[in-house]
């Protein structure tokens, strides 16, 4: 039986047809690159912050997947908003309850872009707001709707070097990064000016962040497939903290 994996998504006024309503909604790569790595996609909707609701909804999966997305409230690493950050606080409290329980009970993680940044956030990191001001260009956005491309140094003895060996070309649209790592996380990429472009838990359980969006590439699917193994993984030593 094929593993059974959550992705968050977006709330966001959407348009088809003749509707214009707010939505659920995340793009289809994401899903098709679950898919792709031998997973069934399930997408897990903001439904307030409950932790009894996260919880059941991580205790139905064999992993997460955290999405990309608006930027996270910067009040929750203690900083005010600056005109350049767009939040969506519902997003931010639902993610962070699903986030706190697949911690808690080992499930494996795949924090990608927005994701990561999340992740950093909630083992106590803080984030550059707007990182044209601390690298002086926009080459890790663009322009809105366009990705950038980025070459990642990976450290050749991480998971993540594992995975994918220690260099990458990787697909960017971000205009937010990682400043101060939170409790546990370890920098194991970095783009050439400097900006951490992936971080993985320090811990047993598979909790991999990357900056960029590895769902954009349908050729290389390494890093959901090694979440799908990990899955599997966890399922075959016996199911939660295995």
């Amino acid at each position: 039986m094929r593993p059974v994996i959550g992705i968050s998504t977006y709330r966001e006024t959407a348009s088809w047809g003749t509707w214009r309503v707010p939505a659920a909604l995340v793009p289809q790569t994401y899903a098709d690159g679950v898919a792709l790595a031998g997973g069934v996609p399930v997408l897990l909707p903001p439904a307030g912050d409950s932790v009894d609701t996260a919880a059941d909804a991580v205790a139905a999966i064999a992993a997460l997947v955290l999405s990309g997305g608006a930027d996270v409230d910067p009040a929750r690493y203690g900083e005010a908003v600056l005109p350049t950050t767009v939040t969506r606080p519902d997003r931010d409290a639902w993610e962070l309850a699903l986030l706190h329980a697949a911690l808690a009970t080992g499930l494996p993680v795949l924090a990608i872009c927005r994701g990561m940044q999340l992740l950093n956030v909630a083992v106590g990191g803080t984030l550059y707001q707007h990182l044209p001001d601390v690298v002086g260009t926009d080459a890790h956005q663009p322009t809105d709707g366009v990705f950038g491309s980025t070459m990642a140094r990976v450290a050749a003895d991480s998971r993540i070097g594992r995975i994918l060996g220690d260099r990458v070309t990787v697909h960017c649209h971000h205009h937010q990064a990682v400043r101060t790592l939170g409790d546990g996380l370890a920098a194991v990429a970095f783009a050439a000016d400097g900006t951490i472009e992936a971080v993985e838990h320090t811990g047993p359980a598979f909790v991999l962040g990357v900056q960029w969006h590895p769902e954009r590439d349908a050729a290389d699917q390494r890093l959901f497939q090694a979440l799908i193994r990990a899955a599997a993984e966890r399922a075959a030593a016996g199911g939660p903290d295995a």
